[in-house]
């Protein structure tokens, strides 16, 4: 049985201060758990905070929201994977809708960036999901099997590779909109199919998170959903209360 994980993306919210008010009040109240992963994904400059207030938990990690898939070079603004690593992150989202429809990334730049990841031996949570224009075009299940298969195509031995995927569909991010309870299922099934075609049993282990408007009040329904296997959480998992409610359910 896959262990659920929780995911909170803080966006561009929450610096160090405000990084480390959150994470002693998040911890105070979260008692270690061993049936869950939470991991949070704070800002570049807030992910020493994070990965220092996290350091004695093997239940609460850090991750960052974002990497470039060269080591190192003239890639002003940019974080690679090792620098990533070094600050204290051990997950790396890549392909995060934002990144993909406001600032233009591609299939083949998550490639890259997923492969990098691996090398540095850090775990991805690659990102897959359709515009409402696709959905209503009925689009929605080709394109993110292309997502996946794409985004994985450039890493080695996925046999072996710590990875998850997060299912979001664009048109319930930060809308009030959210896929229903069958829907989410009906898209996770079609990616763990999509999962075992393409490394066997080992598809069944990987988990595959919903992300998209995700709130206290929907969050244990759509974790009760089967083939949910976590929620990825942008907007209620800024304040530590609201997080505190929905990683705890």
């Amino acid at each position: 049985m896959r262990r659920p994980v929780l995911a909170a993306n803080w966006k561009m919210n929450n610096g160090p201060t405000a990084a480390k008010t959150f994470m002693d009040a998040f911890l105070a109240g979260y008692k270690p758990r061993t049936d869950r992963t939470v991991i949070i994904f704070p800002p570049a400059v807030s992910l020493p905070t994070v990965a220092a207030a996290t350091s004695g938990r093997s239940d609460v990690i850090a991750g960052i929201q974002n990497i470039h898939w060269a080591e190192k070079g003239a890639f002003t603004g940019e974080v690679s994977a090792p620098m990533a690593a070094d600050a204290g992150a051990r997950v790396v989202l890549v392909g995060h809708s934002e990144r993909r429809h406001v600032f233009g990334e591609t299939d083949a730049q998550c490639a890259k960036k997923c492969l990098a990841a691996s090398r540095a031996k850090l775990a991805f949570m690659l990102c897959v999901g359709e515009t409402i224009q696709q959905r209503e075009a009925g689009e929605t299940e080709s394109l993110v099997t292309r997502q996946l298969r794409e985004g994985l195509s450039q890493t080695p031995n996925l046999i072996s590779v710590d990875f998850m995927l997060a299912y979001e569909p664009v048109w319930a991010i930060g809308t009030g909109l959210t896929a229903s309870a069958g829907d989410a299922s009906a898209i996770h099934t079609v990616l763990r199919s999509e999962l075992s075609q393409m490394i066997g049993t080992r598809g069944d282990e990987i988990p595959i998170l919903y992300g998209g408007s995700v709130n206290s009040t929907n969050a244990a329904s759509l974790l009760g959903s089967p083939e949910v296997d976590g929620l990825l959480v942008g907007g209620a998992s800024v304040e530590a209360s609201s997080w505190l409610s929905i990683a705890g359910i």
